[in-house]
């Protein structure tokens, strides 16, 4: 798609002048004669680029500069001054009204243009982060949603469901003891379903734990992790050691969630996947950035792609941290097992901030 750039000229001439020496550079060219045209079509055009002179009728080069500027839908557009005016008070004013660049009248063919090459180039490499940023704002959001909608589940889940399981066995309870002579196979029977009752209640509050740790909400990151880590190995019967800063910083919910679903999905990996017989889970920061590292001692993996043949949620944890800005390296010593390292920039605290 070619760059679209607008000529403003208010002398014909001119604007024939630009056009030729811009002629044959692959852009699309527009033109307008005075400041109220310009403006109109800066908005309907949102070129990529404006040549503006400033010796004009009317409206001014500088006041149109300015008032582009003041429009939040054309405030990023590049401005590029072409004037006659070569003294400095003229040029600190074009400064001042928000111009990119200045060339003096008449324009000399080959600087206009480099000068008109580069802006663009900057322009789309400012565009692009723009939208990185804001497809990263956006992963954010969604992120915090999904996590929003996890907490409402496992609340439900906690108190709703929960408390109607409690109420259920009671009332198995109740029964057993209501009945006054009570065979041997339907006592029996009830003490079963009692039993099942309270493994489902367990079960439950396990699957409320994982769709959303409170821990997370009230004690922080590391104790959330570490008691995952814990309670996880208690459960597979694999030793985890867990190391980590005794106190982590302040990070965004986003952050903390995200290194904690690393964590879990990682550890199912592992059993899943490593055959291993000891995993060590390290949290660290350093130059703004924690990391998360999971190493376990068993087969290893060739590389990264190996791993999403093999079914191991690789794709999963990469996509998980890109979402929201981080990076995942994957390693696999020569001697045997799997080192999975997620790493996320922290973002600045207001305290952080005062003392730069």
């Amino acid at each position: 798609m070619n760059s679209k750039i607008l000529i403003v000229d208010d002398d014909p001439l001119g604007i024939e002048t630009l056009e030729s020496i811009l002629e044959g550079q692959g852009y699309d060219i527009s033109s307008a004669t005075n400041g109220a045209s310009a403006l109109e079509k800066a908005d309907q055009l949102l070129p990529d680029l404006i040549l503006l002179d400033v010796m004009m009728p009317g409206m001014d080069g500088f006041e149109v500069c300015r008032r582009i500027r003041a429009t939040p839908k054309l405030a990023e557009m590049p401005i590029i001054i072409l004037t006659a005016l070569d003294d400095r008070p003229s040029r600190l004013r074009g400064i001042e009204c928000g111009a990119d660049d200045f060339l003096s009248k008449p324009a000399d063919r080959q600087e206009l243009r480099l000068r008109a090459k580069t802006i663009l180039r900057l322009n789309r490499y400012r565009t692009l982060l723009t939208q990185r940023e804001d497809l990263r704002q956006m992963a954010e959001r969604v992120v915090t949603a999904q996590e929003e909608e996890r907490k409402r589940l496992s609340r439900e889940l906690h108190d709703d469901l929960g408390q109607a399981l409690i109420a259920h066995t009671l009332n198995l309870r109740n029964l057993q003891s209501e009945i006054p002579i009570q065979p041997e196979t339907l006592s029996t029977r009830l003490d079963e379903l009692i039993g099942d009752t309270n493994q489902t209640i367990h079960k439950m509050r396990l699957l409320a734990q994982d769709i959303r740790p409170t821990l997370l909400d009230t004690l922080g990151l590391r104790t959330a992790m570490e008691t995952y880590s814990r309670e996880f190995s208690y459960r597979s019967g694999l030793p985890v050691i867990f190391e980590a800063d005794m106190k982590l910083p302040e990070m965004s919910d986003v952050i903390s969630i995200t290194l904690y679903r690393v964590l879990q999905e990682a550890l199912t990996n592992v059993i899943k996947h490593a055959h291993a017989t000891q995993v060590w889970v390290d949290v660290s920061i350093e130059e703004n950035t924690i990391a998360l590292t999971i190493q376990d001692n068993g087969i290893g993996i060739l590389t990264p792609s190996d791993a999403a043949k093999n079914g191991i949620g690789i794709t999963g944890l990469r996509e998980r941290l890109t979402l929201v800005g981080g990076k995942l390296e994957i390693s696999s010593p020569t001697t045997k097992g799997t080192i999975i390292s997620a790493q996320l920039r922290l973002e600045e605290t207001p305290k952080a901030r005062e003392k730069l």
